[in-house]
């Protein structure tokens, strides 16, 4: 065992305290509230630490620091120190306060030991962030390989290893049931939906008694009987029907206590909506009990959301709830450098994107202030002054000044912000290895350079060679070698009977959304990345009285007639964003963000599933076009780069006389008399 001070001692010689713990617990906490019961300080004892041993040391931890009850629990030596601070705050015992956690400021449980400090379990997991070596994910490892690498918790469950044969189906998927007859991969029947018509897992509705897919389940849409945004209950697509008018029931729908609306309560408060009200109420009011001004148009915003579970289940989310307190309060500025100062997580991230879209804030390129902040973090922790020099200049005066430029004013997506982070990160793998080599760029030889290359340990070789090439031609680097990797065509085999049937189910799958036909029509008739796609607004959709044309790059593309009936119905179409409900985004494709598109990531992921190879398809269109069109033609109308279509055009050895005989026998205009 160890004493009071930290040194070790034998059972023979055990560090003894004659003084009852008890006494001295209640000692220190009657000086912060001293009227506290001594039956409640012992009930707690009792339930935090439950072995004398223990309680001997709990009292000796809060006889020297007593300002552990009062804000500094984060620092708590032991881990019944929160546990019995939340019973005495439970209790409510006076001066005594719950300890937020250190890094997100959150008020929850924190018994997760971190650099010294007590941290909740969230923050843990994002310590402990890894790559996982199969999907690239950066997330808490659930698990690791034979070979030691981390693996995310979606790559475990859907390891081929972990997949057993479903009983009803026969295929080998994902256990979601077990039944003493063996394993089930869904446990919903596929019914037909009584609203969408589609087969599809469903179950069985009490009102009706009728099936309903997850889908109609999931939406909420104005009721075509009494006009209310409520759930679809009954009805069609066309007609949804929403639960009061399915079946008025008096006993069933209850009027709400505070406006009246009749509900589906199933507790003696108010209806979701007057919760919601409520809840933002408490959140966004200062001392005096008013919405500061700049708050203003927020609260309304949400008051007036339609869907009130979306809107509090993002209020309950992380430190959702405690950042827009302290907004309300004061207790933190409402400016863009406020929000710097928490953690970097997607959650303040969203709660930046609310503000701007609100008005709260003014907007600003959040991922490049993000990968500025980045930039700083890794460019100070590196160890030898020259290095760091080296990492800033070709952070800032290179890899920053190359994305402001070529973003022109607009902001930088967040595919730009990892190509940086990783290039940056490269440069960052191969100066610490010079430096364990007791090296630097100028002494470093090919023959070094190249035993790094070889090593199994090291990564992104390829995006190293970009910073290698970068320090040679500003003669920070001598006598290296590190040539690019020349594209000579693609290297995968071009199906194009594939391409052409999956843009056949495309025009005419009504089952698949609009958003991911229009999409896969554009990546697989007209060759552009979902990075792309995702950055189209509804300006790029121009409507003439004939024809519908879009804009890619510099010159407008008539659009056949099926696409450009789905152009325009994406337009009038476009779901709103969950949170604020905006309906007036430029974006042909809004995202999960208010103010913001679909990332080039969920986009991708949702032709992933429709069977859509993102990579093959884009260039087995690209070669295709690159046949048949000039290469200064393809530049212009696809938006792509004048090298890459000459390139493009070589790999597919187009002609452009070809074309110019196709051009020159199109029938001419008459002259006019």
């Amino acid at each position: 065992m160890r004493d009071r001070t930290g040194q070790p001692r034998c059972s023979m010689c055990p560090d003894t305290d004659p003084r009852d713990p008890l006494d001295v617990i209640h000692e220190v906490i009657t000086i912060i509230s001293p009227t506290a019961a001594r039956e409640v300080i012992a009930d707690a004892v009792r339930r935090s630490a439950p072995r004398p041993s223990y309680q001997q040391k709990l009292a000796w931890a809060l006889e020297d620091n007593p300002r552990l009850l009062t804000g500094e629990g984060h620092l708590a030596p032991l881990r019944a120190i929160p546990r019995f601070i939340d019973l005495l705050h439970a209790a409510d015992v006076a001066g005594v306060a719950q300890p937020a956690c250190p890094r997100c400021r959150r008020v929850v449980r924190i018994d997760k030991p971190l650099d010294g400090q007590r941290v909740c379990r969230n923050c843990i997991a994002k310590s402990r962030i890894e790559e996982c070596s199969r999907c690239g994910a950066r997330r808490e490892p659930a698990t690791r390989d034979a070979q030691g690498r981390p693996l995310c918790p979606k790559c475990l469950i859907t390891d081929p290893a972990n997949l057993e044969v479903c009983i009803v189906c026969g295929k080998r998927r994902m256990v979601s049931t077990r039944t003493p007859d063996g394993p089930i991969c869904r446990p919903l029947p596929a019914l037909v939906c009584s609203i969408c018509g589609l087969t599809a897992p469903c179950m069985l509705l009490k009102l009706t008694g009728q099936p309903r897919c997850g889908r109609c389940d999931q939406r909420e849409v104005h009721c075509t009987v009494c006009g209310r945004f409520r759930d679809i209950h009954s009805g069609t697509v066309d007609a949804p029907v929403c639960g009061p008018c399915t079946k008025p029931d008096a006993e069933l729908w209850r009027p709400c206590p505070t406006c009246g609306e009749a509900e589906r309560l199933t507790t003696p408060g108010p209806c979701r909506r007057c919760t919601l009200k409520q809840r933002l109420d408490d959140l966004l009011t200062d001392d005096t009990g008013a919405v500061p001004p700049k708050l203003q148009a927020l609260h309304d915003a949400l008051a007036s959301n339609q869907r009130t579970a979306t809107a509090m289940s993002w209020l309950s989310k992380g430190i959702v709830a405690t950042v827009l307190s302290d907004l309300a309060s004061g207790r933190r500025s409402l400016t863009h450098e406020a929000l710097d100062e928490l953690p970097d997580s997607k959650v303040v991230e969203h709660i930046r994107t609310v503000l701007v879209a609100a008005g709260a804030l003014p907007p600003c390129d959040e991922q490049m202030v993000r990968l500025e902040r980045h930039v700083k973090d890794l460019v100070a922790s590196h160890s030898t002054p020259e290095g760091w020099q080296i990492l800033h200049r070709y952070a800032t005066w290179h890899l920053i000044r190359r994305l402001r430029r070529r973003s022109r004013g607009n902001d930088i997506t967040h595919t730009q912000l990892n190509v940086a982070r990783v290039h940056l990160r490269a440069a960052v793998y191969l100066l610490d290895w010079l430096t364990d080599q007791n090296l630097t760029l100028d002494s470093c030889r090919q023959s070094g350079l190249e035993r790094w290359m070889t090593r199994d340990e090291t990564q992104l070789r390829r995006e190293a060679g970009h910073f290698v090439r970068w320090a040679l031609a500003e003669k920070i680097a001598r006598d290296l070698s590190f040539p690019a990797v020349k594209w000579n065509g693609p290297s995968q085999a071009m199906d194009d009977d594939a391409r052409w049937a999956t843009a056949r189910r495309l025009l005419h799958d009504d089952t698949i959304r609009t958003e991911d036909r229009l999409a896969g029509l554009l990546l697989l008739l007209y060759a552009q990345w979902p990075a792309a796609i995702s950055r189209l607004t509804t300006g790029h959709i121009e409507e003439a009285t004939a024809t519908v044309r879009i804009r890619l790059g510099d010159v407008a593309v008539a659009l056949p007639g099926p696409i450009a009936e789905l152009a325009l119905k994406q337009v009038s179409a476009r779901r709103s964003h969950a949170v604020l409900l905006q309906t007036d985004s430029p974006w042909l494709f809004p995202g999960g963000q208010p103010g913001r598109p679909i990332s080039a990531w969920a986009m991708g992921e949702g032709l992933r599933k429709l069977g859509i190879r993102l990579a093959e398809t884009r260039s087995t269109a690209l070669f295709q076009l690159a046949t048949e069109l000039p290469a200064a033609v393809l530049a212009r109308t696809l938006g792509i780069h004048i090298t890459v279509a000459v390139k493009w055009q070589r790999a597919a050895a187009g002609d452009w006389a070809a074309y110019a005989a196709d051009i020159s026998n199109r029938t001419r205009k008459a002259p006019a008399p």
